[in-house]
Order: structure tokens, then C-alpha cells, then sequence
């Protein structure tokens, strides 16, 4: 039998297609990881100096905020992430990225990822996962400034969105920006209505 396609191939692939030998410049420079759950793989106030593709599992990226740990956002696999600012400009990154599933990585340094830009097909697959990324990341904050976190949760029910059966009610409160107990109030007026979508509750 062939070999199976490599998860990180197939995943640049929706955005750019590399020949086989630009690939295998890709895939010798990537590291694989099995990370268990709970694992900080960059802390707030460090340098961010890789990137990461997630083949497998959940992640999020989270602020301290007077001793609070407040969610930003979440990555789901497969896909790539890391902390943009910190990463291109070396300065400390603003947030903490931890594990909240046993996850399968592929790590690449910021040297193998400036390497590769001789490459015309990974410089156009990074820009437009680039793009994408702060297309999300404006949507994010779009919703933010002008929806409840009602509104957001009924979309997330409607949408069927995997994260409410995977992600634990405190970690999705704090996304939603309220605090647990208020999305315990809201599941449960949802629940009377008829409708599902109860996220965890450790």
C-alpha cells in the first residue's frame, strides 16, 4: 500500500500546492510532538519562537487578567498556529497557548519557516492562511464589541459547533466573556426552549 498522505501536506494543500521536492523541504525541517493535555507550550511573557501545525486535539490561547485566566480563542485540529506578534517580531507574547486535549503537533522554528520563503508556493500558502487567521481574528472581535454573549452562544448551538461538547463551561464562559454562572443562567433558559448544545461542566 502507498503511504498515507502526511496531515500537514494535505493541509497546506487547501491553500497552495507543493511539488513533491518543495514538500520534502517542508517536512524535513518539521518536528512531531505528542503533547498531553494541560500542556503550556508557550507562556505569557515569553518569545514565541515556533510555529505549529495540530493534527489532533484542542488548544487554546488564554491572558492573565488580575490573576484570572481569561480565554481568548481556540484552535481545533487540523490546523496551524502560533503567536503572530511575538513570532515575526520577537517581542513578548501577550498570551499563553496551553493544551486542552492530548494533542499531535508538528513544530517548526521561525529559522525553517524564514528558510522556506525561498519557496514561491509556501510563501503563498502562509500569506493566505495569514489572511485567514486575521479574517477570524477580526470576526472574533467583531462579535465581541457588538453581540451578547447570548446571541453568540444560540450561534454556536445553531452551528452545531463541536466546541460545546469539548470544551469544559469555564473556558467557555470566559470566551464568551461572562462568567460561569451567567452561562449556566443562559444554558439553562436555552435548555427550557428546547435547545441543546450543553458544553461540558468540569
Amino acid at each position: 500500500m502507498p503511504p498515507l498522505p502526511h496531515p500537514y501536506r494535505n493541509f497546506i494543500h487547501q491553500y497552495a500546492t507543493l511539488s513533491d521536492r518543495d514538500w520534502e523541504a517542508v517536512r524535513e525541517r518539521l518536528t512531531l510532538r505528542e503533547v498531553p493535555r494541560g500542556t503550556t507550550l508557550l507562556r505569557e511573557g515569553d518569545v514565541c519562537r515556533h510555529v505549529w501545525f495540530v493534527a489532533t486535539g484542542l488548544l487554546h490561547y488564554t491572558v492573565n487578567r488580575e490573576g484570572d485566566e481569561v480565554t481568548k480563542f481556540f484552535t481545533v485540529a487540523p490546523y496551524c498556529f502560533t503567536s503572530q506578534r511575538s513570532f515575526n517580531t520577537g517581542s513578548p507574547a501577550r498570551e499563553s497557548i496551553v493544551t486542552l486535549e492530548d494533542c499531535t503537533l508538528w513544530e517548526m522554528s521561525k529559522a525553517s519557516v524564514e528558510e522556506l520563503f525561498a519557496l514561491p508556493r509556501w510563501s503563498a500558502y502562509v500569506r493566505a492562511l495569514t489572511q485567514e487567521v486575521q479574517f477570524y481574528t477580526e470576526e472574533i472581535l467583531e462579535a465581541l464589541q457588538n453581540r451578547t454573549a447570548e446571541d453568540r452562544y444560540r450561534e454556536m448551538i445553531a452551528q452545531g459547533d463541536p466546541l460545546l461538547q469539548r470544551v469544559a463551561l469555564r473556558h467557555l464562559a470566559s470566551y464568551l466573556g461572562i462568567a460561569p454562572q451567567s452561562l449556566s443562567r443562559i444554558r439553562r433558559r436555552v435548555a427550557e426552549e428546547g435547545g441543546g448544545g450543553v458544553p461540558k461542566e468540569h
